[in-house]
């Protein structure tokens, strides 16, 4: 990619960034994250309110570390590819990932953790391991499911012989073991398997996720394998052994996975540049293909409010848990009334932050 296509797709990524997290109403999950919770995500959410109004005062920090991980995983890139070209196309194809986009602008706790996760593989690759003890403390206490990370990084400094990354990764694996923490196992077999690869198709786009399934195996059977892919391989390995007997939240591995793009556009490029010119169109027409797909899923997402004021069956859209109780308070209010208990679960702290209370609490 050149570089006046790169800056060109900046500009409307932060656009898209800043439209859809000012104007997409408050999500189930934020809504009990932020009447429920007293992590680090709530606090954050709390703040960016003080800060600025609406719902982009909600999700400010957040767009914030959205964008610093864009910034690390540029980085990254220029480690990764001779040609600057090609850290331009893997960071394009990176931020206009579903997941990112969406990370960007719903509060989440894996849009914070990303950038640690890079921040930590880019220093270690750099050299400067005496920083490395704290990003994995700050992850330690911000994600449960860090323990997948410390896991491929044990791994990975077990097979490479690294001794201080041995005793590092292992000292917090004992922890989150002594203070038992991390995700939560149980249940029995059920069909959830099917479901993490749907799920990992819409974090990806359906054909992305293809190649990076086949990129994780060819990798894993003939290419070097970095820290980069021991992180991205173990995430993705626990999240379909875990699917076999329990739902997974796809937050959980979604950080450690996404960051596969450098490792997917590398094995892309070897494919494509050992073969002639002549040889090589099958591989550009259906890179071509895989971007049209990632591009029409990015304008899904950016136009997602206008399909679903359109939509004939607004039930069945996928926004429809966002947007419903958003129009039920509006109503609400239209008509007068400032409380409602006709509502459960999540939705009953979306229509709180709207000012709708439950009446039971006005008595």
């Amino acid at each position: 990619m050149k570089k006046q296509y790169f800056f060109l797709a900046l500009p409307f990524y932060a656009i898209a960034v800043f439209y859809l997290a000012a104007t997409t109403p408050i999500s189930p999950h934020e809504a009990k994250i932020l009447y429920t919770s007293q992590d680090i995500v709530a606090t954050l959410m709390k703040w960016g309110q003080s800060t600025a109004s609406g719902f982009l005062g909600l999700r400010l920090f957040f767009i914030f570390f959205g964008f610093l991980s864009i910034g690390l995983f540029y980085e990254l890139s220029r480690r990764y590819f001779d040609k600057q070209e090609d850290a331009y196309l893997a960071t394009v194809i990176f931020m206009f990932l579903p997941g990112i986009l969406t990370a960007t602008t719903l509060v989440n706790v894996a849009i914070i953790v990303l950038p640690l996760v890079l921040l930590f593989v880019l220093l270690y690759e750099k050299g400067y391991f005496v920083v490395l003890p704290f990003i994995m403390l700050a992850l330690f206490f911000i994600h449960e499911a860090s323990i997948i990370f410390f896991v491929a990084v044990l791994l990975y400094a077990v097979i490479h012989k690294d001794k201080k990354l041995i005793m590092s990764s292992s000292a917090f694996l004992l922890a989150f073991i002594y203070l038992a923490k991390g995700i939560e196992i149980g249940g029995r077999p059920s069909g959830h398997f099917a479901e993490i690869f749907g799920f990992y198709a819409t974090v990806f786009s359906p054909l992305l996720f293809l190649y990076f399934f086949y990129a994780m195996y060819r990798i894993l059977l003939r290419e070097k394998k970095t820290l980069l892919w021991y992180i991205s391989f173990t995430a993705f390995a626990f999240s379909l052994l875990l699917s076999l007997r329990q739902r997974v939240y796809i937050t959980d591995f979604a950080p450690y996975v996404m960051i596969a793009i450098v490792l997917m556009l590398d094995v892309y490029n070897h494919s494509l540049r050992v073969r002639l010119p002549e040889f090589q169109k099958h591989y550009k027409l259906g890179f071509y293909i895989v971007m049209v797909l990632l591009f029409l899923s990015v304008l899904v997402i950016v136009f997602h409010q206008v399909l679903f004021y359109i939509s004939s069956d607004k039930n069945r859209h996928f926004a429809n848990r966002i947007y419903k109780p958003y129009l039920l308070s509006q109503q609400l209010k239209a008509e007068g009334i400032d409380c409602y208990d006709h509502v459960q679960g999540r939705e009953r702290y979306q229509l709180m932050y709207y000012g709708i209370h439950p009446c039971m609490n006005k008595k």
